[in-house]
């Protein structure tokens, strides 16, 4: 797909993969519209990208639906058109079921899952508009099997990537693109910064970098694939063990030692560090 003087939604754009994402699409020259709770945190990635790209910023919570429609309004008010819709915001509570309160498990599904959905459908009739265009949708590994200690995430990405695909059907032969990238765990502070709560599975599997994720994006707006995980061999094991969850309850207990050695390995190099 073809960038230049294209309109990009981003959502979750102040940090991380969002803000990868939108150096990348910038550099390809989208027009780019970021989104973010943190005005002072877009307005620093905004500034970093505006000599290179036209960039507007939209302060909002996702999870406000009527806000989401003013995002889509400011958007073709200030551009005139949107191209691409790339759901990238998520929230996290980690621990048990039992421990997290209700209201954090309810905020993961509103922003990880409802979010998405209520954009996408908004972004529908824009994209027509158009002529087509794209959803991008960041679900995770976690969406594909089961992770204790993060069991309402990865209902959400779970419920994410079967939207997506859902909704590919419902437009297929359309001109607009509806596709998953599932990475494993990312070298972000979704992860870092809460590292002693993020569960030792998560570490079994190896670490994408945004930038890496951040072009996956990009890829996937103009290929053929319906889902991409990120590594590889996280797909294939995760496909196994959706698959055959005997051999997940095997493999269990030697990914959770790698995992701890690897968490216990981060740790003391955080440390080092700072």
């Amino acid at each position: 797909m073809i960038f230049k003087d294209k309109t990009v939604i981003i959502t979750g754009a102040s940090e991380g993969v969002g803000a990868a994402a939108a150096r990348k699409f910038a550099n390809a020259g989208a027009n780019l519209m970021l989104v973010a709770r943190t005005k002072k945190n877009l307005e620093a990635v905004a500034g970093e990208l505006r000599d290179r790209s036209r960039v507007e910023i939209f302060a909002m919570d996702v999870s406000d639906a009527e806000t989401c429609v003013d995002l889509f309004k400011k958007t073709e008010f200030e551009f005139g058109q949107v191209d691409v819709l790339v759901n990238n915001a998520g929230c996290h509570a980690r621990g048990s079921v039992e421990d997290v309160p209700a209201d954090d498990l309810g905020r993961i599904i509103d922003v990880n899952l409802r979010a998405p959905i209520v954009l996408s459908r908004l972004a529908l009739p824009y994209l027509r508009a158009a002529g087509g265009g794209a959803i991008i949708n960041v679900a995770s590994i976690a969406g594909r099997i089961p992770v204790p200690g993060s069991a309402t995430y990865s209902a959400s990405k779970f419920g994410l990537r079967t939207f997506t695909f859902a909704l590919a059907e419902e437009l297929r032969g359309s001109n607009i693109r509806v596709a998953a990238i599932s990475p494993g765990p990312i070298d972000t502070g979704f992860i870092m910064a809460d590292i002693d709560s993020t569960p030792a599975m998560t570490f079994s599997q190896p670490m994408c970098t945004a930038d890496e994720v951040a072009q996956a994006i990009l890829d996937i707006c103009g290929n053929t694939q319906r889902e991409l995980a990120m590594p590889k061999s996280s797909g294939v094991l995760s496909t196994l063990g959706y698959l055959l969850p005997w051999l997940w309850r095997a493999l269990r207990p030697s990914l959770e030692r790698k995992g701890q050695r690897v968490k216990k390995a981060l740790k003391a190099k955080q440390k080092a560090e700072g």
